[in-house]
């Protein structure tokens, strides 16, 4: 038996990845993997940024622990980044985008910093993410999602349901 894919879910912080993940491993009934959770619970950072407030991660520790989690399939895999990541462990890959005000208005709500939200809202304005994900996987798996309402989310959750559907016939020989 072939095994389920795997997705991946990018974008900058603040376009919903853990929402529209949360709803998305629901519906398809997959293990949802929040990577800045697995970092924290698992200590695979290198070190803190005290400017950012935040932890750098280590690339090959978790780049190590996502190819034994996603060996078996299934998984709905939610990250900030990609381009360590290896193309051969994803079937579909979702980039969520928004207007950078939403996003500014979602990580004030946060308490991000303000040098944080600008890198943030720079970011997005430069799709770093998008060209990250296209860059890392081609272009026939990546999928730009828009995520600036509830609405959007309903949509999405559509769309990825479809695609995931397509792949899994795929994945299955059908």
């Amino acid at each position: 038996m072939q095994r389920r894919p795997n997705i991946l879910v990018t974008g900058t912080p603040g376009v919903g990845k853990t929402t529209f993940c949360q709803q998305l491993a629901e519906d398809l009934d997959l293990e949802h993997i929040n990577v800045g959770k697995l970092i924290s619970d698992e200590s695979l950072f290198q070190e803190w940024d005290d400017e950012l407030k935040c932890s750098i991660f280590d690339e090959d520790k978790v780049a190590d622990r996502l190819n034994e989690l996603l060996s078996s399939g299934g998984k709905l895999v939610d990250f900030h980044s990609c381009d360590f990541m290896e193309p051969s462990w994803f079937a579909l890959v979702f980039v969520l985008r928004a207007e950078t005000h939403i996003i500014y208005d979602r990580l004030a709500a946060r308490h991000y910093s303000e040098s944080k939200i600008q890198e943030n809202v720079q970011s997005e304005i430069f799709q770093v993410l998008l060209d990250e994900a296209t860059e890392t996987f081609g272009e026939e798996k990546v999928t730009q999602l828009q995520s600036n309402v509830m609405d959007d989310l309903t949509t999405n959750i559509a769309v990825a349901t479809q695609k995931y559907q397509a792949a899994l016939g795929v994945a299955c020989g059908q």
